[in-house]
């Protein structure tokens, strides 16, 4: 084992962080063992989201459904409603899938192998080879935006991003050990998260500070290297609350397929990422006294999207609708993306009050 390796180790088992779905070094010792389901489900959660944001919908995930069975047997709809506004809908699509495949063709067993692993709906290089290194023990390297970080600071690596992932992959596969793998991807995140951070890392009591190239030579925080960043594109549309005489808000299924596919929304013009959408009343998908009430701003991974929001009150409900009519006091029990929780607040501020309230 590379004393890299070693003394990394050695300051996880001391330093580790206490996450829900970890098994602790004194757990390991202790006999217990990691379910894969749980680092299944923690890793997908963690895309591109912080560990913060996770913690409650990874229990609420796994109280509702302990185990990859229970997610197979659940609606999409139930799914989808549990994991409004974690983001990154197709995530939540794909969770379904390969539960679904996890029951139907692996009975109901994450299997531990890299190629079978990659070959589920979502898991890509980097979740596989969690899923196989903390649950299975298999030395695989996992390499993350912690990682990476970690990597390019002890070797002073100046390749750019993304070019220089394969060599960072590289590196970090030489170092793990064979003997808890697992634990030592762990640790190197626990590193990047807690001490070897973007900005202002702690050098002075990080573990491996007498083996980082890029503290001896320069500054740790020019690492890593990454390509300039292009600009986002800002992309336009409009939506529209429709609230009946009875205070519910018309909703309406988005197509299965594409950005927040599956979700729940009000009508909206046809933006995408790539195309504006109309942005005036004549838009509107049905008749009615329509007001504007502002704007709402929402970025997404590769682009800006900017709504101006209309507002009709009083509608009479129409029996030719695709959608539905919810009582505004219910709204978050609805499979709503972040996005349309801002359309919505925008004609109705007090709509979520009473869940900002309780939280």
């Amino acid at each position: 084992m590379q004393p890299i390796t070693t003394e990394l180790l050695r300051w996880y088992d001391n330093h580790h962080r206490i996450l829900p779905w970890r098994i602790t070094p004194h757990d390991r010792k202790s006999g217990m063992v990691a379910d894969p389901y749980g680092i299944w489900l923690s890793e997908i959660m963690l895309q591109q989201t912080t560990v913060e944001a996770v913690k409650p919908y990874f229990l609420k995930f796994t109280h509702k459904w302990p185990s990859v069975r229970a997610l197979a047997a659940a609606s999409q709809d139930d799914v989808m409603r549990a994991w409004a506004g974690l983001g990154y809908y197709s995530r939540a699509r794909n969770l379904k899938k390969c539960a679904d495949i996890v029951v139907a063709n692996f009975d109901g067993h994450f299997p531990d192998d890299l190629v079978e692993l990659k070959s589920l709906p979502g898991v890509g290089d980097y979740t596989a080879a969690a899923i196989a290194s903390i649950a299975f023990d298999i030395p695989a390297a996992v390499v993350d935006g912690n990682v990476e970080r970690v990597i390019t600071r002890l070797y002073a690596f100046g390749t750019p991003l993304p070019a220089a992932k394969p060599e960072i992959r590289r590196l970090m596969q030489a170092l793990t050990p064979n003997e808890r793998p697992g634990d030592f991807a762990q640790a190197m995140m626990d590193l990047g998260a807690t001490i070897c951070t973007p900005k202002r890392p702690a050098c002075v009591i990080c573990p491996l500070n007498d083996n980082c190239e890029a503290l001896k030579t320069t500054d740790p925080e020019l690492f890593p290297v990454k390509a300039p960043k292009k600009g986002k594109p800002v992309r336009f549309g409009a939506a529209f609350v429709a609230i009946s005489s009875e205070d519910e808000v018309y909703l309406r299924g988005r197509e299965q397929t594409g950005l927040l596919g599956g979700m729940t929304e009000v009508p909206t013009t046809a933006w995408t990422s790539r195309v504006d959408g109309e942005t005036s009343v004549e838009a509107a998908p049905f008749h009615a006294n329509w007001t504007p009430c502002g704007a709402i701003v929402h970025v997404f991974t590769h682009f800006e999207l900017r709504l101006a929001i209309y507002k009709a009150d009083n509608v009479r409900k129409q029996n030719n609708l695709d959608g539905w009519w919810i009582q505004v006091e219910k709204l978050e029990n609805e499979a709503l993306p972040t996005v349309m929780k801002k359309a919505i607040a925008a004609a109705i501020p007090d709509a979520f009050e009473k869940r900002r309230k309780e939280e």
